[in-house]
């Protein structure tokens, strides 16, 4: 079972908008809601699931909004939630910013999204882009096309339209990784994981049939070669487009793929992953005065896979903590530019271009009023984004892209590989 009705809440509690779907949950239920999560926050012990006798809250915050969906059943927490945040990204794409202000002035809209997004508590058309073919932001437009429901929400391939025609017929594929490596004082790689997404940007005429391979080491030993690099994919999850019985058989990536721009599938690869780039501090507190922090960067020489040349780390950005009480920041480093956050208690060492083999250097001085009380914070760990072309971690590749179409047109696809940083956490010395 899912849902049985939803609400879109303001910070206060007070219902925007809301939909009944099955009217086994009495409305008013709702008025229980802010009370029950003020009282989970006071003891600390907040909980997505929050419970008033028979009756479930699953609620999500998004800026100043809370979506909360009702239920008094054994409910599929998962898909419930799923259905939460696909609101969110709906929403979004109808109004640009999802907030108090965008419900109060698309009410109509919203109320007709509410009404195509789910039937009877189970969700239906959730793809923005088909929602779009009937439901728009023009009153006189939403009028005309009531009279007349797109085949996309009927036909086999809800996802792509019909009769889609380019001059140019082509397809962008890119693979994006991100990188999670939580590193304690002594330098020792404490987890890591790599978390990695395709994406498409497709301009093809008609309905086409693309395969997609990859050096996937389940595909490889089906077929006895084991030959070159491969990678072993975990947690994978795709596209409705992707047929998962061929999928299932003999590891082949087949589908009719959506217009435009699209997520095909993400993975996990569960690997022992070495840090990018290297941070070293040194910070050193002068009792009742000041607070200097020295912080190097290093990034390991890398080479990229589909080209002899060496790897280059873009929009590099180094977040160091520092003490709540700080103040008077002077800097000084040797590429790049640092500057201090006092609403974050951070410096933010930002670098445009790292090439690989190379070390930076940053040193920071803060006046400190009250040494004392710094004993008594916590240490939170040095942060680092970054982002690195024309390179995967996990060494996954796309060894072809075939595209299928009864016109026998010829197709272009565009291959492109991102490394960036998830979350690489760095404990200060």
């Amino acid at each position: 079972m899912s849902a049985s009705a939803v609400f879109v809440l303001d910070l206060k509690g007070k219902v925007l908008i809301c939909r009944n779907y099955k009217g086994d949950v009495d409305m008013a239920e709702i008025d229980h809601f802010m009370p029950l999560l003020m009282i989970h926050e006071e003891e600390g012990l907040l909980c997505p699931v929050l419970s008033h006798g028979s009756v479930h809250f699953m609620w999500i915050k998004h800026s100043n909004l809370y979506l909360v969906a009702t239920t008094n059943k054994n409910s599929n927490a998962s898909l419930v939630y799923s259905f939460l945040y696909k609101i969110v990204e709906v929403f979004t794409e109808y109004f640009k910013e999802l907030e108090e202000e965008s419900i109060q002035d698309n009410f109509v809209v919203v109320y007709e999204l509410l009404d195509e997004l789910m039937d009877f508590g189970f969700p239906q058309t959730t793809d923005s882009k088909i929602l779009q073919e009937y439901i728009t932001q023009e009153g006189a437009k939403l009028e005309v096309a009531k009279s007349k429901v797109p085949t996309t929400v009927t036909n086999a391939v809800s996802w792509r339209s019909e009769g889609i025609r380019y001059k140019k017929n082509e397809v962008f594929i890119d693979v994006i990784e991100s990188i999670n490596v939580l590193v304690n004082a002594n330098g020792s790689v404490m987890s890591s994981d790599i978390v990695g997404s395709i994406k498409l940007k497709t301009m093809l005429s008609g309905m086409p049939e693309l395969r997609l391979g990859l050096n996937d080491r389940v595909l490889f030993a089906l077929t006895g070669r084991d030959k070159g690099k491969t990678v072993v994919m975990e947690d994978v999850k795709f596209h409705q487009c992707v047929r998962l019985s061929r999928f299932d058989s003999d590891r082949t990536i087949s589908f009719i793929p959506p217009d435009g721009e699209s997520e095909l599938m993400s993975y996990r690869i569960n690997t022992h992953v070495k840090p990018l780039i290297w941070i070293e501090s040194v910070i050193e507190k002068f009792s009742h005065s000041r607070v200097e922090i020295m912080v190097k960067v290093i990034q390991r020489k890398m080479k990229y896979r589909q080209f002899k040349k060496q790897s280059v780390a873009n929009n590099v950005e180094v977040r160091v903590p520092v003490p709540s009480d700080a103040d008077s920041p002077k800097f000084k480093t040797s590429t790049g530019n640092a500057k201090y956050v006092p609403e974050k208690n951070l410096v933010v060492w930002t670098i445009k271009s790292f090439p690989g083999g190379k070390e930076f250097l940053m040193r920071a001085h803060f006046g400190l009023p009250s040494v004392e009380n710094n004993e008594l914070e916590g240490k939170p760990p040095i942060t680092v984004k970054f982002e690195i072309p024309y390179f995967t971690v996990s060494g996954i590749q796309v060894r072809y892209m075939k595209i299928i179409e009864k016109s026998g047109y010829q197709a272009l696809p565009w291959v492109r590989y991102i490394t960036q940083s998830g979350g690489k956490l760095l404990t200060q010395h």
